[in-house]
């Protein structure tokens, strides 16, 4: 069974690294979003088995994409990936229902053993 994968950063060549990424390991990315709103739109809409999500977007930032993805299903699994590292902030995105942060810069060992972790095979 082909795992599936929405990928949230307004950073398109962080988008495009996840993508290829995860593609060489057999998900199948089948949306990405540029901000916390359409995080929300493209979750509703495609229901991924997993979302990788920036904190700090324009518009609407990640926190608002996870209480928004949460409250369409509470046992979504999100993983945080971003460069904010900040005790206070990643502590408020697991409270709000993320799985997993993964800081900026990663490798793809990490990227894909930390999915791995969220929806093993």
């Amino acid at each position: 069974m082909t795992r599936t994968l929405l990928i949230t950063d307004d950073a398109v060549i962080v988008r495009e690294i996840i993508r290829d990424m995860v593609a060489q390991a057999g998900w199948t990315v089948v949306g990405e979003a540029g901000n916390g709103q359409e995080a929300i739109e493209r979750y509703a809409e495609l229901r991924p088995d997993a979302v990788t999500l920036d904190l700090v977007m324009p518009e609407y930032n990640g926190l608002h994409a996870l209480h928004g993805i949460m409250q369409i299903n509470p046992k979504a699994k999100v993983m945080v990936v971003s460069a904010l590292e900040q005790n206070s902030i990643v502590k408020e995105a697991f409270k709000a229902g993320a799985t997993d942060f993964l800081a900026k810069p990663f490798n793809r060992q990490t990227l894909l053993g930390t999915l791995e972790q969220l929806v093993p095979t």
